[in-house]
């Protein structure tokens, strides 16, 4: 049997080992367009690759799957989160998992997991021909399998009009905002632990550590948002407001509350602020709310109250577009879930075509979620044909 995998990213690779495990008889080449496979793997997760995720903090898995989170629950009953950690641990590789639920390999090395595949691929007798751009599918096989990767552009996609696909509009996912806002900026490097973030007037709204940089916000609470209002975020060609609650996730009653505390200790308010915020992050906050550092906190007015309240928990910037980082590139959108059989993956019109990974309208937040998704997605197609033959 000839198979062609037509991507050698993470899915195309995983499906190829396992599909080689399940049926030795298959015949089959991978073909990737860069100069060498797994390149976007190599450096994911800043180059220690975070290749999934414990699932403990996600009580809905539309938490972790803005797009295709039914699609990953069925699967998941295949080949899930604990099934890739032992899959990894029996291949050798040691892993580790941090306080926020991401799991890494112990050498906190990417090149591990690359190496990984690639010496697999090898001993197996896969055969991995790089620099090849597919502008066609290629005719005369068995099964192609497409793994190609998340498209920014529909032109992306155009080796795929052949097959008359459902195809949504692809939009950038994944990304920090641009704030205009110079003395944010002064605040370079500083990170909250446990920020909210919110688009107002919608219901998106995302929590997470939050990390202001030079030229604005970033860190997994920004990325997240970005995530889930995606498609609203393209819509509004990225110009919109951001809230952000500073707090702790905190109530404006539960901070008022919290501040009671403050007010009766008769200090600076400069000198006498929330634990968890910097004296820098909190002289700037204090600036916005109007409030002079040399007050004393028994001084504090109503309406200074209020304000210092609402600065806390509702402050409000103007996102002025996104910011990506190409290598790590997510895209909301692709080849419609509609066009597949659920339980194997293939496409309905085309059954001997199967399709894993960012080319489906499929992706998820950050935290090893994508890369589980791509092991998943490989895994089931792999067992989906082994199984038919």
């Amino acid at each position: 049997m000839k198979v062609a995998i037509i991507g050698g990213g993470a899915a195309g690779c995983f499906c190829a080992v396992n599909l080689k495990r399940m049926h030795g008889d298959a015949e089959i080449t991978v073909f990737e367009r860069a100069n060498r496979p797994m390149a976007k793997l190599a450096i994911t997760g800043g180059g220690r690759c975070n290749l999934t995720n414990t699932f403990a903090d996600i009580r809905q898995l539309r938490e972790a799957y803005p797009r295709g989170h039914r699609l990953m629950e069925r699967l998941f009953r295949i080949f899930g989160p604990d099934d890739t950690m032992r899959w990894w641990e029996q291949e050798g590789v040691k892993l580790t998992v941090q306080e926020d639920n991401c799991v890494f390999p112990c050498s906190q090395n990417a090149m591990e997991i690359v190496g990984t595949l690639n010496r697999l691929m090898h001993e197996l007798g896969i055969k991995v021909l790089t620099g090849q751009r597919i502008e066609t599918l290629p005719q005369g096989l068995d099964r192609i399998i497409v793994t190609t990767g998340g498209s920014p552009r529909l032109s992306g996609l155009s080796f795929l009009e052949p097959l008359g696909l459902e195809i949504v509009q692809p939009v950038p996912s994944l990304f920090a905002f641009n704030i205009d806002v110079p003395q944010l900026h002064t605040l370079t490097g500083t990170v909250v632990e446990q920020a909210q973030v919110s688009l107002p007037g919608t219901k998106f709204q995302a929590a997470g550590p939050l990390l202001i940089t030079h030229f604005g916000m970033s860190g997994p609470a920004i990325l997240r948002l970005s995530s889930y209002a995606a498609r609203h975020l393209a819509e509004r060609n990225y110009q919109t407001d951001l809230s952000v609650n500073w707090m702790l996730r905190e109530n404006e009653e539960q901070v008022r509350a919290a501040l009671g505390t403050f007010q009766a200790s008769g200090k600076l308010v400069g000198n006498h602020h929330p634990a968890h915020l910097t004296s820098r992050h909190w002289s700037y906050l204090l600036q916005r709310a109007g409030i002079p550092e040399n007050h004393r906190w028994d001084c504090l007015n109503r309406k200074e109250l209020n304000r210092l309240v609402n600065t806390l928990t509702n402050d409000i910037y103007t996102i002025s577009g996104r910011r990506t980082h190409k290598a790590e590139f997510v895209t909301c959108g692709g080849v419609a879930l509609s066009n597949l059989n659920l339980q194997t993956l293939a496409l309905k019109a085309h059954p001997n075509i199967f399709m894993a990974g960012e080319v489906l309208d499929i992706d998820g937040i950050t935290g090893g979620f994508n890369l589980q998704a791509a092991w998943t997605m490989g895994y089931v197609i792999a067992k989906s044909i082994a199984t038919t033959l």
